[in-house]
């Protein structure tokens, strides 16, 4: 099934950045009388299919929500598993990432995240930064209501500093003071599990994004479930506003 939605896919209308709500690892173990670090394990296998697939379309940019401000609330052995999940990914794949001229990046606070994992990201990022592939963006501590909130203060430091006029404040000047601001905005975003929510995800960023949703847990999302998201999202008709 999945060669023939491929072959289908218009490779001249390949979308330029998808981000994706990576939902359901929970459930998925729920399912399955499994502890949830379980499905956070078997998450990550479905992250090393799509990062390849998309590497392989020609997407420029995938962009995955990992870990949420509020993900901070979960139970603390679960937040542990997710941090010590993290750094076996990024030691077990930042070759394979490198060898696939794929590119690593974060949006986020990671200064809050703990050493070890901190330390990881910083040598996978510095790794991969000369890459020219798929630039492959993990939002870790990442909330778009917090990002909003201090691009706002820096911009208020910097204008007490005399650093700008306000007749300089505009769209592309706020979009600098984000940590998004090396990114374009989202021409899809995916969200997996059947939820119908961007959960704080890039609100400034996706005002003119197509939203594609999943009823597939994340653990078992596929390349040819995303294959048929491109597909749908090579449906529509992109107006921004206007009239064809």
């Amino acid at each position: 099934m999945s060669n023939t939605l491929k072959r289908e896919i218009d490779f001249n209308n390949i979308p330029n950045h998808i981000a994706i709500v990576m939902d359901g690892n929970g459930r998925w173990a729920k399912k399955r009388f499994l502890p949830r670090t379980f499905g956070h394990k078997a998450g990550i296998e479905t992250i090393r299919e799509i990062v390849k697939e998309c590497s392989n379309l020609g997407v420029k940019y995938l962009t995955l929500y990992a870990f949420s401000t509020e993900n901070w609330n979960r139970p603390k052995q679960e937040v542990n598993a997710l941090m010590s999940l993290l750094v076996e990914y990024l030691q077990v794949e930042v070759k394979e990432l490198h060898k696939n001229n794929v590119k690593l990046n974060t949006i986020g606070d990671i200064s809050k995240l703990p050493s070890m994992a901190l330390q990881k990201l910083n040598e996978s990022i510095q790794f991969t930064q000369n890459n020219t592939g798929l630039v492959l963006t993990l939002a870790l501590n990442y909330g778009s209501r917090n990002d909003i909130k201090d691009a706002l203060i820096n911009i208020l430091k910097d204008y007490e500093n005399n650093n700008f006029k306000i007749e300089e404040i505009d769209e592309n000047f706020l979009r600098k003071y984000l940590t998004t601001s090396m990114l374009p905005d989202p021409d899809i975003l995916i969200r997996s599990s059947g939820e119908h929510r961007v959960s704080n995800f890039l609100l400034w960023e996706i005002a003119y994004t197509e939203f594609w949703f999943s009823n597939i847990l994340w653990p078992d999302f596929k390349k040819e479930h995303l294959h048929e998201a491109i597909l749908d999202y090579q449906s529509r008709e992109r107006r921004y506003g206007s009239i064809k």
